[in-house]
């Protein structure tokens, strides 16, 4: 298995989602891990939420579509879609390429900010990881 990223800065899902804070902790930005993004293998397209949409923590808000596999994208966070990445449209592979830089999803302003403080920290999640492959 490849080293696999997983920056301290960022807050991770069950469901292989990181979250990432900005400044005033009202919005944050939003993508796959590299443990997903390795699962998935090549992704060919990715579905993405409209700005405005209203996503909310634990449902489907997209898919993100692979030569192997549909996996649903499943929101880590309730709010609103204030941006979502354009650049996906085009080049999808940013996600495998670059998942915490390029590779991001979408911004969401959060209407439950303490949803980021119940989501695992770079440790929890590696556990978690390694605990599902056992």
């Amino acid at each position: 298995m490849a080293d696999l990223d997983y920056p301290v800065s960022l807050r991770y899902s069950r469901d292989h989602e990181w979250v990432e804070t900005t400044e005033d902790n009202a919005v944050v930005r939003v993508g796959i891990t590299d443990f997903a993004q390795e699962q998935l293998g090549d992704v060919v397209y990715v579905d993405l939420p409209a700005v405005g949409d209203s996503i909310t923590a634990g449902e489907s808000c997209g898919e993100v579509e692979s030569t192997k596999s549909v996996s649903d994208l499943i929101a880590p966070v309730s709010g609103t879609v204030t941006e979502v990445n354009d650049e996906l449209d085009g080049t999808p592979e940013l996600v495998n390429s670059s998942p915490f830089e390029s590779g991001w999803m979408f911004l969401v302003q959060l209407s439950e900010p303490e949803q980021v403080d119940a989501l695992l920290d770079s440790e929890q999640y590696q556990e978690f990881i390694e605990s599902e492959e056992a």
